[in-house]
């Protein structure tokens, strides 16, 4: 296990007691919560600019929507995320560029434009990936998928113990990055809430995450109104799932999680900023009441 400490990606330093927000910027026209909304060159770079002036350290850019839909070959994926890439490279020199991508030849593209990490969110499913981040000496995202194929949801799925699984895997992962020659501090492990997960199970995951964060690699959550936020509060619209999401993320965030992939950056950045103030990391902004 290696000791913790700072994640560095791009130019951006991320220290144990930080907490980075991944602002979710979506290339398709399916997605789940606000469709194709930024779907446009101008729709995304204007979601770009507005989540860097809320406090987002990192924006994800993905060019495939995470469930079933519409069939998006490695070609379309590139076309929608690599030149995107390059805009906002040179739009905003020192913001940490993701991009969600399971394919080692998007990966590819991304990181000839500009990309700073690549956010496998399918567990290895193509394992050149890896060393892609390698050979361009970028980050790598390794997340617990449960096996699932891309674009799929899981059925009926069963672990005997999910955070020890959900463990296994991605320091599994993160260990072969590693040799693959990604740098250790480049390196991030996703307990992946819903992928290849029912409810109980992403539930539980969020109860252990601490458990994950004591294997020393920095954890990265992905929350943003999912479906076991709905589940557990009877909310079937994505819409309804900000408070519940707020809610997860103060908690993982206690639980010492450093990196949050989310749709509402500006709420998220309250949340975070309230608990690392309630932990005693952060003080107060204004500190009047009382001494007036």
């Amino acid at each position: 296990m290696p000791t913790p400490g700072p994640l560095i990606l791009g130019t951006q330093r991320i220290d144990i007691q930080d907490r980075a927000i991944m602002a979710i910027v979506n290339r398709t026209k399916d997605s789940f919560f606000r469709g194709g909304s930024t779907f446009s060159d101008d729709d995304a770079m204007a979601a770009v600019r507005a989540a860097v002036e809320a406090g987002a350290e990192v924006v994800d850019i993905g060019g495939v929507k995470a469930g079933p839909g519409e069939e998006v070959d490695a070609a379309e994926e590139i076309q929608r995320t690599a030149t995107f890439v390059g805009q906002v490279r040179a739009a905003f020199p020192t913001v940490v560029i993701s991009v969600d991508t399971w394919r080692a030849e998007v990966g590819r593209a991304v990181c000839q434009e500009g990309a700073d990490l690549l956010n496998d969110a399918w567990g290895g499913v193509d394992p050149a990936l890896a060393e892609v981040a390698a050979e361009f000496d970028v980050g790598l995202v390794c997340t617990h998928a449960g096996g699932q194929q891309p674009r799929t949801r899981p059925h009926r799925v069963e672990y005997a113990d999910v955070m020890a699984t959900i463990i296994d895997y991605t320091c599994g992962l993160a260990e072969r990055a590693v040799e693959l020659g990604v740098r250790a501090d480049r390196v991030i492990i996703d307990p992946g809430h819903d992928f290849g997960k029912n409810t109980a199970h992403s539930l539980e995951a969020t109860r252990r995450l601490n458990e994950m964060v004591s294997t020393g690699w920095p954890v990265l959550v992905s929350l943003s109104r999912k479906d076991f936020v709905g589940e557990s509060l009877g909310l079937t619209a994505p819409d309804d799932r900000l408070l519940g999401t707020l809610a997860t993320t103060a908690i993982s965030s206690l639980h010492g999680a450093r990196m949050f992939r989310v749709h509402d950056v500006a709420a998220t950045r309250q949340t975070l900023d309230m608990e690392r103030t309630i932990a005693g990391v952060q003080r107060p902004r204004i500190a009047r009441r009382g001494l007036a």
